[in-house]
């Protein structure tokens, strides 16, 4: 069986429990990480996961807001809980697991979304999107011969022309702005990460993991973006099996405005 690694951005995972379970009865990767958990460290329902079979949990918590989990059917050790921006959110996690003779870095992501306005000059919240992106020019896909990195989460920005509905309309609104898609693409280059799911599909098929709870029929106006990624190391690339975007998951009931993206790869 393929090693499995899904991300998804839960939006609440108390709230959502119920759809969490589905999808790990019905697709059981080896390792599932979570954004946007909204639960501090000792609420975290960890009895729910462990009677699924997920033993190894780790998060980085806060009330309310952000977060980020990961769960997983083999041990992990958690490696790093990185602060970006001088700001205590919650926004990183990083462990290692060992997987077919090699250790993987494993970082799990959720970056600021940055508000409505694509003007740093009067949204902070843009500004911190901005600054934690250059920030990830930090984080690099280290490899050799027993060691891979993979990175995955809600990065918040669709990079290309094809990851959104429609790239002329949205130009100037945020997760798709040139200055957002140009530094994001520099960062993911200068950390030498390779994009796993553009790696086979061709740029004009559109890719979305993500549609607006705005929509009245989401399904029939399909106005999505691509926002969920998964990259890797070089070196893993000729490990990397299939990716699988759960696009039904989004009329499930109560859902999360993202869907869960799972990438596979030949290494056990």
């Amino acid at each position: 069986m393929p090693f499995s690694v899904a991300t998804w951005n839960i939006n609440s995972v108390r709230l959502r429990m119920p759809i969490v379970e589905r999808r790990l009865v019905e697709q059981a990767p080896d390792v599932l990480c979570l954004q946007e958990t909204k639960v501090p460290d000792e609420l975290f329902p960890e009895k729910a996961f462990r009677k699924l079979g997920y033993e190894h949990i780790a998060f980085h918590g806060q009330k309310g807001y952000h977060g980020v989990a990961t769960i997983a059917r083999r041990p992990i050790e958690i490696v790093e809980k990185r602060r970006f921006c001088d700001i205590d959110d919650s926004r990183h996690l990083s462990v290692t697991v060992n997987v077919g003779g090699k250790t993987i870095l494993l970082h799990n992501f959720y970056v600021p979304a940055g508000g409505d306005e694509p003007d740093p000059t009067v949204n902070r919240k843009f500004k911190h999107k901005l600054d934690f992106v250059a920030e990830m020019n930090a984080v690099r896909a280290e490899h050799d011969e027993h060691s891979g990195s993979i990175l995955v989460g809600d990065l918040n920005i669709a990079p290309l022309e094809h990851d959104v509905w429609s790239h002329k309309q949205l130009l100037n609104v945020v997760s798709h702005t040139p200055v957002e898609t140009e530094n994001f693409e520099a960062m993911r280059l200068a950390g030498d990460w390779i994009d796993l799911m553009r790696l086979n599909v061709p740029y004009e098929e559109k890719l979305y993991t993500w549609w607006s709870y705005r929509a009245q029929d989401w399904q029939a106006s399909n106005r999505g973006r691509r926002l969920d990624h998964i990259w890797s190391s070089p070196n893993l690339v000729p490990h990397f099996a299939s990716y699988e975007i759960l696009r039904p998951a989004r009329g499930w009931e109560r859902p999360s405005d993202h869907v869960p993206v799972i990438g596979r790869f030949n290494l056990d």
